[in-house]
């Protein structure tokens, strides 16, 4: 049983005034040392092959053991070289329809190994310390809690611990004997926390404490609490090694997306039979902002 609320928003949360990038790019792996680990027909197979059909299987292969796996790939691989030898014999790359496919696997190939260089390019020191700053600036300063609280199923129950509380008995060592909640072992502990990560009843009876004070019986879905208030601080700023991931995923995709949008801004795009109502362009963007 939790009392609080999921997490949505990460430490940059003032970020959200600026769009995100939402759809995701394959990174194409250097490989130091592409050794070629089997050979079918004459055909090599590369390691790095290996690591490209273990990309493109991904939650499709079943749970086994890493040999088991590394076999299972190797099995995929020697099968796709003969049957592509098979229809190579066979001319299927003479066919429209296998030609279309092959132009636009190539045209996506190189359109995520762009992407990905253009992304990589953009994550500088310079780059990712100003986006870092200018998210800190927005970020508001929010109060929070630090909180322990008792949680028992019924209200009989919680203000028979009240009565204790007020006759002078330890917070930490009744929670640790009646409390519900599986933090009782640690007195009922529940860290800092801001108000939105609380269910409503809980978080407005906490932030409406004095440090050291302790609530009346309060009522939520999960039972009846008391909650003692052991502080009050205003949210501290994340460091920016704390939110290195987030900024470098947001100032590649940025990177992205202007490009996308440099490249259609100086083509000449014609879309032919289109339909009634277009769709919308951001759609069609591979490092378009997420939708809301």
């Amino acid at each position: 049983m939790t009392i609080t609320r999921p997490l949505v928003a990460g430490a940059l949360g003032a970020l959200a005034v600026v769009a995100l990038f939402a759809a995701p790019v394959t990174v194409l792996r250097a490989q130091d040392a592409d050794t070629v680990i089997a050979r079918v027909n004459g055909i090599d197979i590369h390691q790095s092959d290996l690591n490209f059909a273990e990309e493109e299987l991904g939650g499709n292969m079943p749970q086994m053991a890493p040999e088991q796996k590394r076999q299972y790939l190797m099995t995929y691989l020697t099968d796709v070289v003969l049957l592509s030898q098979a229809a190579e014999q066979q001319k299927f790359a003479d066919h429209d329809g296998v030609k279309r496919r092959i132009a636009f696997e190539r045209n996506k190939v190189l359109m995520e190994a762009l992407l990905h260089d253009t992304g990589k390019a953009a994550l500088t020191d310079e780059a990712m310390h100003k986006v870092y700053d200018e998210a800190v600036k927005q970020m508001p300063g929010e109060e929070e809690v630090h909180a322990r609280h008792i949680l028992v199923p019924t209200e009989d129950e919680a203000k028979a611990i009240e009565v204790e509380l007020k006759n002078g008995a330890d917070f930490v060592k009744l929670a640790k004997e009646k409390s519900k909640d599986p933090g009782a072992a640690e007195g009922g502990d529940l860290g800092y926390f801001t108000k939105d990560q609380m269910v409503p009843e809980f978080a407005e009876a906490a932030f409406k404490l004095e440090k050291g004070q302790v609530s009346d019986p309060i009522k939520s879905q999960f039972g009846w609490h008391i909650i003692k208030l052991e502080d009050k601080r205003t949210k501290p700023t994340p460091k920016f090694d704390e939110v290195k991931a987030q900024v470098e995923n947001y100032v590649a995709r940025r990177a992205q997306s202007e490009l996308v949008e440099k490249l259609r801004s100086a083509a000449k795009i014609e879309i032919l039979n289109a339909p009634a109502t277009a769709p919308d362009a951001t759609l069609l963007n591979p490092a378009a902002p997420a939708k809301k």
